[in-house]
């Protein structure tokens, strides 16, 4: 079965298709790559890869920013296939925004190959007072912000990038930043709280895709296992048996199913087991209002959890 590894080879290959659609277009129009500046609203012009980071960036710079993000409400990051459109985007941006750590990577080619000048933020990497989770393979989980509190420093990173790309605006984007990590502030607390009230026997669960250790660590659950190695690759029926194994041996009691992904396997597993199956989580992306902020889709998260699993 492909590892994470063959899924980057092969959104490598789609990025390079994008870039020779879009440069033939560009091609096309006579013109040569756009200046990054200030939309025509007069704000300024952000693109980052999922719409978790765009929201950040949009509670930062309020309305001095316009933050969009390339990989669509519900879209998975992992297997993104850019469009010319995007190309365009990102070009025209003033900064542009990533994770890093293996998630988003194809961003940073796109960047070079556009010929962009646009100031490039990577938030999630050589973050002072983070606990890395590393797995057998020396490869560093990227769901660094599924922490809230490892959140307000991709925030911090955010603000220092919009004032550097604006700086008469400085002081506006750090008293938005000043406010808002007060309420993730608030949203960690509550977190720990609502979830610290799960019983101990509880605590133990299998995540779809390996998007929840860094949630895990920070409020008290165990990881045992996950379904897939990486998005859009199927396990194995030997690999299923041996989750369905250690689901039994564990006394795992919920599988954590993100929003972006289908259920089927997680159910399959559940109807073995006597499992819960938790529906609708987010990490990689938002959901509909009122999931379609960063604190709104932790909060839901968090309650999500805690009813499964008697919190």
């Amino acid at each position: 079965m492909p590892r994470p590894t063959d899924i980057r080879a092969l959104a490598a290959g789609r990025v390079g298709i994008a870039l020779l659609l879009a440069a033939a277009l560009v091609a096309a129009c006579g013109g040569g790559p756009a200046v990054p500046g200030p939309s025509a609203g007069g704000r300024l012009q952000v693109v980052t890869t999922t719409t978790v980071f765009a929201d950040l960036a949009a509670q930062v710079g309020g309305d001095r920013v316009d933050a969009q993000s390339l990989v669509p409400k519900g879209g998975d990051v992992h297997t993104f296939d850019p469009r010319p459109s995007d190309i365009r985007r990102i070009a025209s941006a003033a900064v542009v925004i990533r994770n890093g750590l293996g998630l988003d990577d194809w961003l940073a080619k796109l960047v070079a190959d556009a010929s962009s000048s646009a100031s490039e933020v990577v938030l999630g990497e050589h973050l002072a007072g983070v606990a890395y989770v590393t797995s057998a393979s020396g490869q560093v989980n990227p769901h660094v912000w599924m922490n809230v509190a490892y959140a307000a420093l991709y925030v911090d990173r955010i603000e220092a990038a919009l004032a550097a790309a604006d700086p008469a605006d400085a002081s506006a984007f750090a008293a938005n930043a000043a406010a808002y990590k007060a309420s993730l502030a608030r949203l960690d607390s509550d977190t720990r709280a609502r979830l610290g009230a799960i019983p101990a026997a509880n605590r133990v669960v299998i995540s779809f895709h390996d998007a929840f250790p860094y949630f895990a660590a920070a409020y008290g659950l165990t990881v045992v296992g996950t379904i897939v190695d990486a998005p859009g690759q199927d396990p194995s029926a030997g690999q299923i048996a041996d989750l369905v194994a250690r689901v039994k041996t564990s006394g795992a009691r919920a599988i954590f199913a993100e929003a972006q992904f289908n259920t089927d396997l997680a159910a399959a597993i559940a109807s073995e087991t006597g499992v819960t199956v938790v529906r609708g989580l987010y990490d990689d992306t938002l959901g509909d209002a009122p999931e379609d902020t960063y604190l709104g889709a932790m909060t839901w998260n968090a309650n999500e959890v805690a009813a499964a699993l008697g919190g």
